[in-house]
C-alpha cells in the first residue's frame, strides 16, 4: 500500500466516524431525529403508557379465560414495543404497559375495545338488510363506501344474524400470495377453530348463494366488508386485497385481539414514569464511557501500535451501535444493554485473537507486513466460529423468544455483526495504512514468547471436582431454602407477583425523591425490594412490592398518612400477577434448547466432530448452573434481567470456548500423530492463554464499571453477570479441553484412539 492511500483511507475512516459521532449526539435535524436521545428506551429506563382494562360482566372470570386473554393481549401490544408487558391485577382486571409512547388516547384507539368481534351476514332469514352501505368521500378525494348497522347488536344476535364471534378464530396473520395475474397481493389469512370452522362453512355457502357479503364489525365499526367467493369447508379462508401489508398486518391485528374470549373495558390510562429513572441512564453512560476508556488504553499499552488500530475499529463500532440501534428503531433496556455489552466484549476478542496471531508469526521470524496478512489469515476461522455461533444463539432468541428476549436478541445480534465488520475489516484498514506509514518496527507490534506448555490435563480431575461441588452446592442451598418453605431463589415481582400500592401524595415528588427518602421507609416495613412509577400530570406514585398481608398493607397505609399527610382514600391496593407469564417461560426455555441444538449442529458441521459440540454445550451448561447457584447463595434478586444475564453467559462462554477448541483442531491437523494428544491440547489451551485473559478483563472491566457506578437494579444485574465472565473464563481454559480430551480417549469412535 502507496503512503498516499494510507493517508486517504485513514482520513475517510476518521471522517466517517466523526460524521456518525455527529449524529449520534445531534441527530440530522434541529429536532435531534436519529442522535443517541432519540433511541427507544423501555419502561425500566423511559416510561410509558399504563392502561388498565376490566372484565366485562358481574361474574368473576374463570382464571384460564384470564390468562389466555392475558396471553393474546400480550403478543398484541409487543406490535407497539417487544418490551411491552402485559399482566393481572386483582381478580377482573388487566394491565398493559407500552414503553417509549406518550399519547394514551391514540394507544387505546388503536388498540380498541377486546372482545367485541363479529361476523354479520348481509341479511337475516328473511330478507331484511342487517348492515347497509353509503357512498361517501374521503379526506384525499376519493369515493368508498361507509357501512352502518341497520339493527343493535342485541337484535343481530337474536335473529342469529351473527354467524360468527371473535372466539370462533383461532388465528389471523398478514402476507402475500399471487393473483390470477401472477401480481403480488396483500392477503390476511384466518384460521378457525374447530367450531368456528363449521359455523363458518354454513355462513360461507349461505352467502356465496345469495352473492352476498359477510361484514367484520369491531368495537362499534365496520373493519372490513369482504365478498364471498366461494364456500369455505376447511376454516380457512384469505381476506385480499389489502392495499398495502401495514394494512394488512393491522386488520389482522384487529381480528386477533377481538378474538379474546374475555371482553374488557377501559377503566383507566395514565402516563407513568421510568421505573429505574434518569440517574439509571446517567450512571449506564458514565459507566460505558469509563469502561470503554479503561479498555482502550488496555489494548494500547498492551499491544502498541494494533491497539491503537483496534480503538479506532472500537470507537467506529460504538457509533455505529448507536446509529443502528435507531435506524432498526430497537427498545434499549437493560436486556439490551447486556447484549451491547457483551457483543463489546466480542468486539475486544476479535481484536485480541487477531493481534495474539501476529505476534507469533513475527515469533517465528515473519516481516511485520507478512505476520499482518497471516495473523489475520489464520485469526479468521476462531473469530468467524465463534461469532456465527453466538449469531445462530440470537437469531433462534430472536425467531422464537418472547419479547423481552427479543430485545436482547436485537441487539446482540447487531452487536455481533457490527464486531466482526470493524475487527476484520476497520482494524486490517487502519493496521496495514499505519504500516505503509512507516510503523514497520516489529517492536512496534511486540513479539509472543515462546511458553512451555502448561499441563492443564493433568489437573483435569481437580477442575471436575472443583465444578461438580460448585454445581451440587448451588443445588443444595437451594434445597435448603425450599425445606424452610422459602423460595429457592429470591425472585421479584416480575417472576411472583405482588402488591400494588397507588398513591396520591399532596404534593408532586421526583422520583430521585422518592428513591431516597420514601422507599427506603417502605422495604425495611416490607423486608423486600420495592420498585415505583411516578404518573404523568398528578402527583400518584404506584409503589410496587412482594404480596403483602393486611398487617403490613396497614403499616403502609400509616407510613403514608402520618409521614407524609395522605389522605387514607386516595391510597389503593390490589394483588398484581408476574409480568413473567408461564407461557414467556416455557417460550425462553424452548428457545434456548433449540438455540442449542442449532449451535451443537453447527460445531458438529464445522469441526466435524461431535465431542467438541458435547464439550461446549457442557461447559455452557456449567457456567449457567454455578451463575444460579451464586444467585441462591447470594440472594441476588431474579428479575427481568435475569433471563438476560443468563443468555449473556451462554454467548460469552460458547465463544470462548470456541476459539480453543479452533487452536486444537489447528494444531491436531499440523502435529498430526507426531505429538502425544495431551499435549496438543496443552499447547493449545496455553497458546489461547492470553486471548481468554485479556478478553475476560476486558469484559469484566465493561461490567464492573456498571456494578460500581450503577443504581441498585443495575448492580443486581452486574454482579452475577461478572461473576459469568469469570466462570467462563475458568470453563473455557480448565474444562473445555479436558472434557473433549476425555471423551476423545474414552469414546474414539471408528478411528483408533489417539495416545
Amino acid at each position: 500500500m502507496k503512503k498516499s492511500k494510507a493517508i486517504v483511507i485513514l482520513l475517510c475512516i476518521l471522517l466517517v466516524l466523526a460524521g456518525i459521532a455527529y449524529i449520534d449526539v445531534f441527530g440530522v435535524n434541529a429536532e435531534g431525529a436519529g442522535s443517541a436521545s432519540d433511541i427507544s428506551l423501555g419502561l425500566d429506563l423511559a416510561g410509558g403508557v399504563s392502561i388498565t382494562y376490566q372484565v366485562v360482566g358481574d361474574e368473576e372470570p374463570d382464571a384460564t379465560d384470564m390468562a389466555d386473554t392475558i396471553a393474546k393481549l400480550q403478543k398484541r401490544v409487543e406490535n407497539y414495543s417487544t418490551e411491552a408487558i402485559v399482566y393481572q391485577e386483582g381478580s377482573d382486571r388487566i394491565n398493559i404497559e407500552i414503553p417509549g409512547v406518550s399519547n394514551a388516547n391514540e394507544i387505546l384507539e388503536e388498540l380498541g375495545r377486546p372482545g367485541a368481534l363479529y361476523f354479520i351476514a348481509e341479511t337475516d332469514e328473511d330478507g331484511n338488510e342487517n348492515y347497509s352501505a353509503q357512498l361517501v368521500q374521503n379526506a384525499d378525494g376519493s369515493v368508498g363506501y361507509s357501512y352502518v348497522l341497520n339493527k343493535t347488536i342485541e337484535e343481530l344476535e337474536a335473529d342469529g344474524s351473527i354467524v360468527l364471534v371473535g372466539t370462533d378464530v383461532e388465528d389471523a396473520r398478514a402476507g402475500s400470495s399471487q393473483d390470477s395475474m401472477n401480481n403480488t397481493e396483500f392477503v390476511v389469512s384466518l384460521q378457525m377453530t374447530e367450531e368456528g370452522t363449521q359455523k363458518f362453512a354454513e355462513a360461507t355457502e349461505n352467502a356465496y348463494s345469495k352473492g352476498e357479503t359477510i361484514a367484520i364489525y369491531y368495537d362499534g365499526s365496520f373493519i372490513s366488508v369482504p365478498s364471498v367467493n366461494v364456500v369455505i369447508t376447511d376454516g380457512n379462508a384469505q381476506i385480499s386485497p389489502m392495499e398495502s401489508y401495514e394494512a394488512a398486518e393491522n386488520l389482522a391485528s384487529t381480528i386477533r385481539i377481538g378474538g379474546l374470549k374475555l371482553e374488557l373495558e377501559e377503566l383507566h390510562s395514565k402516563v407513568v414514569g421510568a421505573q429505574l429513572g434518569e440517574e439509571a441512564i446517567n450512571t449506564s453512560l458514565k459507566a460505558a464511557v469509563a469502561g470503554f476508556v479503561i479498555v482502550a488504553l488496555f489494548m494500547i499499552i498492551v499491544y502498541f501500535i494494533p491497539g491503537i488500530a483496534s480503538v479506532i475499529a472500537l470507537c467506529v463500532y460504538v457509533a455505529l451501535v448507536v446509529l443502528l440501534l435507531n435506524g432498526f428503531d430497537m427498545t434499549l433496556t437493560l436486556s439490551g444493554i447486556a447484549g451491547i455489552i457483551l457483543s463489546i466484549g466480542m468486539a475486544v476478542d476479535a481484536n485480541v485473537i487477531i493481534f495474539a496471531r501476529i505476534r507469533e508469526e513475527l515469533a517465528s521470524g515473519m516481516s511485520v507486513k507478512s505476520a499482518i496478512k497471516a495473523g489475520f489469515d489464520k485469526a479468521l476461522s476462531a473469530i468467524i466460529d465463534g461469532n456465527v455461533t453466538t449469531l445462530i444463539a440470537s437469531v433462534v432468541l430472536l425467531l422464537l423468544g418472547p419479547g423481552t428476549i427479543k430485545g436482547f436478541a436485537q441487539t446482540l445480534a447487531l452487536g455481533i455483526v457490527l464486531s466482526m465488520f470493524t475487527a476484520l475489516g476497520i482494524t486490517r484498514w487502519v493496521l496495514n495504512a499505519f504500516y505503509a506509514l512507516g510503523f514497520k518496527d516489529k517492536m512496534l507490534y511486540g513479539m509472543a514468547k515462546e511458553r512451555k506448555p502448561i499441563r492443564f490435563l493433568s489437573k483435569r480431575g481437580v477442575f471436575f471436582s472443583l465444578s461438580a461441588v460448585l454445581v451440587i452446592a448451588g443445588f443444595v442451598v437451594m434445597g435448603v431454602y425450599g425445606a424452610k418453605g422459602e423460595d429457592m431463589l429470591n425472585y421479584s415481582l416480575e417472576f411472583k407477583g405482588g402488591t400494588a400500592i397507588t398513591v396520591e401524595f399532596n404534593e408532586a415528588w421526583s422520583l430521585q425523591e422518592l428513591t431516597d427518602e420514601v422507599v427506603p421507609k417502605l422495604e425495611e416495613i416490607t423486608g423486600g425490594t420495592v420498585q415505583l412509577q411516578t404518573v404523568q400530570g398528578s402527583n400518584e406514585v404506584i409503589f410496587k412490592t412482594s404480596s403483602l398481608d393486611m398487617d403490613t398493607r396497614q403499616a403502609l397505609d400509616d407510613i403514608f398518612e402520618s409521614d407524609y399527610g395522605v389522605d387514607a382514600s386516595k391510597i389503593t391496593s390490589e394483588t398484581i400477577s408476574s409480568t413473567i407469564s408461564n407461557e414467556m417461560k416455557s417460550d425462553t426455555v424452548i428457545a434456548v434448547i433449540v438455540a442449542i441444538i442449532c449451535m451443537l449442529i453447527y460445531i458438529r458441521i464445522r469441526f466435524s466432530d461431535i465431542r467438541f459440540g458435547i464439550s461446549s454445550i457442557v461447559c455452557l451448561l456449567h457456567d449457567v448452573l454455578v451463575v444460579l447457584a451464586f444467585y441462591a447463595a447470594a440472594r441476588v434478586s431474579v428479575s427481568n434481567t435475569f433471563i438476560a444475564c443468563m443468555l449473556t453467559i451462554v454467548g460469552y462462554s460458547i465463544n470462548a470456548t470456541i476459539v480453543i477448541f479452533d487452536r486444537i483442531r489447528e494444531n491436531m491437523a499440523v502435529m498430526g500423530r507426531s505429538e502425544e494428544l495431551a499435549d496438543i491440547v496443552n499447547k493449545s489451551i496455553t497458546q489461547t492463554l492470553s486471548r481468554s485473559i485479556f478478553t475476560s478483563l476486558t469484559t469484566f472491566v465493561m461490567v464492573a464499571a456498571l456494578y460500581i457506578l450503577g443504581v441498585t437494579s443495575i448492580r443486581d444485574f452486574a454482579l452475577p453477570l461478572m461473576v459469568g465472565i469469570v466462570c467462563g473464563a475458568y470453563s473455557s481454559i480448565c474444562l473445555a479441553g479436558a472434557l473433549w480430551y476425555t471423551l476423545r480417549v474414552k469414546f474414539p469412535g471408528r478411528k483408533k484412539a489417539d495416545k
